[in-house]
């Protein structure tokens, strides 16, 4: 039996040049189906702790620290809600022009094909949705979608539906991504400046049972973890 999935995609640390050691795509996904009822759930939460604007990483504070925990609570707490998170470790050693893959802009998207290559499955139809990055990567996001069909051998593109952008503030599943995002970064650049999120960053580990530093199994769904290394070139 076919079942349509929405994918909502979001990314952190991804500029070439901004000094943060990691760059990090995650995407999470549900069936179509369940969508408008995880958006009405995340919309009580926000109702029960007064907080208005989007559930962003960067509003994590001591004020909103229960309702992000409940957020966390009701992600792990959900059957058919996952979360997959491509890290890219050592930002500093991408050599572009060394390794042929283009610019840093068409790394982005090569990023997108790993993160989203191991959610799909040809059995299935797909509607992805990425944070908007600019207004002229329609053409670039729409040859990430030739290339993931082309990788499942899906010459009549059939399962991917759509592959658009959207912005986040409309879009409460996109934020959980971010937040979840968020949360493996301050890990990973072993930041502890704010106790609200560490409290989340805890919550998370608690949950899931991992130190989110490292690679999950990649038959993992939940919570997916995988870690790229850029080599080194060779001098």
């Amino acid at each position: 039996m076919v079942t349509e999935y929405n994918i909502y995609c979001d990314e952190s640390c991804h500029l070439e040049h901004d000094d943060k050691p990691i760059m990090l795509f995650g995407a999470i996904w549900c069936p179509r189906c369940e969508v408008k009822k995880n958006i009405s759930a995340l919309r009580e939460i926000k109702e029960r702790h007064h907080t208005r604007g989007e559930l962003k990483w960067t509003k994590v504070s001591p004020s909103r620290k229960s309702f992000f925990l409940e957020v966390i609570d009701y992600f792990f707490r959900t059957d058919g809600l996952n979360f997959r998170c491509l890290v890219v470790d050592s930002k500093k050693r991408l050599d572009h022009s060394y390794f042929n893959q283009g610019d840093h802009d068409s790394f982005y998207y090569k990023m997108y094909f790993y993160l989203l290559r191991n959610i799909l499955s040809v059995d299935n139809r797909y509607n992805i949705y990425l944070d908007i990055k600019d207004t002229r990567s329609q053409m670039k996001m729409n040859r990430l979608r030739d290339v993931l069909c082309n990788s499942f051998r899906d010459f009549e593109r059939e399962m991917i539906n759509r592959i658009q952008h959207v912005r986040s503030k409309e879009v409460e599943l996109l934020q959980v991504a971010d937040l979840l995002i968020g949360a493996i970064s301050y890990s990973n650049r072993q930041l502890k400046s704010s106790s609200s999120k560490v409290a989340v960053v805890n919550k998370i580990r608690r949950y899931s049972g991992l130190t989110i530093q490292n690679s999950t199994p990649p038959w993992e769904e939940k919570f997916n973890l995988f870690h790229f290394s850029p080599r080194l070139p060779k001098s």
